[in-house]
């Protein structure tokens, strides 16, 4: 049986659906704070290895747990960082920049200070991909973690 594709199907990014579905204001993203853009990168950036991991076969939920953890802590996040700083382009740069340079109000838990601030400037740029609609260029970014677990 041959699929027949709805040409007039609009694909448009999540934060944009979501904006839409509720009426929600167009805000301009470059003018959210690096904290803010962590804020929901750190959601995305755990959804998208939580998908991954669910994907490679259903496990009992430690099994997954553990692997997640392994991939979404701060050192984990920093690691990444070092392996795609020279792929980032300026703009990406000054996101990921902004969010590490951001002052938190909480404390690194298990990390020191400088992995704890490039993983958040990791979610930030995460953060910012996400609702720019960006999302090819987020999975390009976030794939060297996955690729060595």
């Amino acid at each position: 049986m041959e699929k027949k594709i709805n040409k007039d199907y609009e694909c448009i990014p999540m934060s944009d659906y979501i904006r839409r579905t509720w009426k929600l204001p167009d805000t301009d993203i470059k003018s959210y704070s690096g904290l803010t853009l962590a804020y929901i990168g750190d959601a995305i950036y755990e959804l998208i290895i939580r998908t991954y991991i669910v994907e490679q076969g259903n496990a009992p939920v430690n099994k997954l747990h553990k692997k997640a953890v392994n991939l979404v802590k701060a050192s984990a996040q920093a690691e990444l960082y070092k392996n795609i700083k020279d792929m980032l382009t300026e703009e990406e740069m000054a996101i990921y920049k902004r969010g590490r340079n951001s002052k938190s109000y909480s404390s690194a838990k298990n990390v020191d200070i400088i992995e704890y601030r490039t993983a958040t400037g990791v979610e930030a740029l995460i953060g910012y991909l996400y609702l720019t609609g960006q999302i090819e260029r987020m999975l390009e970014l976030i794939g060297p973690v996955l690729l060595d677990s």
